[in-house]
C-alpha cells in the first residue's frame, strides 16, 4: 500500500503543474490543496517513521492546509519551489552529514566504491544540490512575476526535461570516468 501511495504522490507531482493550470477551471484552491495534503497524509501513515519523511510530509502538509485556509490560487503555484526546496535540503544535507545522496545511491549497486568513485559522488551531489537551488529559484520567479501559462510550462515540462538532461549528461560522464579507470 505503501508503494501505491507513493506512485501517487509521485504522478500527482509530474501532472501537478498542469492540474493547477486546468484544474483551476473547474475546482477552487482549497479543494486541490486538500487532495494534496490528503496523499501526503497517506504517505505518512503508510511510510516508515523517518525523522526527514516525517520533517517533509509535515510541512508539505501545512503548505496544503495553508492554501486550504487561504483559498489563494497563487499559493498554489509555490509547491515546486517547496519540493525543490525539500530536495536541496536532502541533497544539500548529506554533504554536511554524509553520506552524499549519491554515494547512497551508488552503494546500492556497488557496496565497495573506491575512492575516486565516492569523490566522484560527491560531486554529482552537489552538481545536483546546485541543479535544485537554481529550479526553485526560476520556479519562485515565474510564480511571482510570470502568467501561468509560462509557470505551467517550465514546472511541468522544462524543469523535468533539464532533469531529464542532467541524469544522461551525468550517465555519459560516469562512463567515461569509468573507462579511463
Amino acid at each position: 500500500m505503501s508503494r501505491l501511495i507513493g506512485l501517487t504522490l509521485l504522478l500527482a507531482g509530474l501532472s501537478y503543474p498542469f492540474v493547477v493550470y486546468f484544474g483551476l477551471e473547474h475546482f477552487k484552491p482549497w479543494q486541490l490543496g486538500l487532495l494534496l495534503g490528503a496523499l501526503w497524509l497517506a504517505r505518512v501513515l503508510t511510510s516508515p517513521a523517518r525523522v526527514g519523511n516525517r520533517w517533509m510530509a509535515g510541512a508539505a502538509i501545512a503548505f496544503c492546509v495553508l492554501v486550504m485556509v487561504v483559498g489563494n490560487a497563487q499559493l498554489l503555484r509555490w509547491y515546486p519551489v517547496l519540493i525543490s526546496t525539500f530536495m536541496l535540503g536532502l541533497f544539500g544535507s548529506s554533504l554536511i552529514y554524509g553520506p552524499p545522496v549519491v554515494e547512497r545511491l551508488a552503494r546500492l549497486r556497488e557496496p565497495e566504491l573506491p575512492a575516486v568513485a565516492i569523490a566522484y559522488t560527491r560531486l554529482v551531489t552537489q552538481v545536483w544540490s546546485g541543479f535544485f537551488l537554481v529550479n526553485g529559484l526560476i520556479a519562485a520567479g515565474l510564480t511571482l512575476w510570470a502568467p501561468l501559462s509560462w509557470w505551467t510550462l517550465y514546472t511541468g515540462l522544462i524543469a523535468y526535461g533539464l532533469m531529464g538532461l542532467l541524469f544522461a549528461g551525468e550517465w555519459w560522464v560516469r562512463q567515461r570516468v569509468r573507462g579511463r579507470a
